[in-house]
């Protein structure tokens, strides 16, 4: 069966969780991914609902409870960000080749919702430009305004 340009969005989207859930070794209760691509940039970032803190991927072990005997320490070294956030890029690189090769417009932003619990996926996308007209919005501006809006909504 021939595949369609869904079946390797899904693919590279659950590479993209498979990455970032191996990256907290499947210890989160639900993380969000932020890719962007506006013409020339890509951007890829993610952060964590952990012990019912939101927090971003470096500061996973604020989010570990020191009541707890044998805690749960993660690995947030620089290396381990950085193959996350290589893996992110490659991906979203893949789904631009992808659109280009279905004849399919390109995302200028995708936002993933994974609920580690009930193995649930939520994307949502847009197609507008967001921050390539904008003198001084760049990419991880929006990155960090969703992070505080979901920060904020779980208080």
């Amino acid at each position: 069966m021939t595949k369609i340009f869904e079946d390797y969005l899904s693919e590279l989207q659950t590479d993209m969780v498979a990455i970032c859930l191996e990256y907290v070794e499947d210890k989160a209760e639900d993380f969000y991914i932020y890719c962007s691509y506006e013409p020339k940039m890509y951007f890829f970032d993610v952060f964590y609902k952990i012990n019912g803190h939101v927090v971003l991927k470096n500061d996973l072990n604020s989010a570990v409870n020191e009541n707890i005997t044998n805690s749960i320490v993660y690995d947030t070294s620089e290396d381990r960000q950085e193959a996350v956030l290589d893996i992110g890029l490659k991906n979203l690189k893949e789904i631009h080749n992808k659109c280009k090769g279905f004849g399919r417009e390109m995302p200028t932003e995708i936002k993933l919702h994974y609920d580690v619990k009930k193995n649930k996926l939520n994307a949502k996308y847009r197609y507008e430009l967001i921050y390539t007209n904008d003198d001084e919005l760049l990419p991880d501006d929006i990155f960090d305004y969703w992070f505080e809006e979901v920060k904020k909504s779980d208080i």
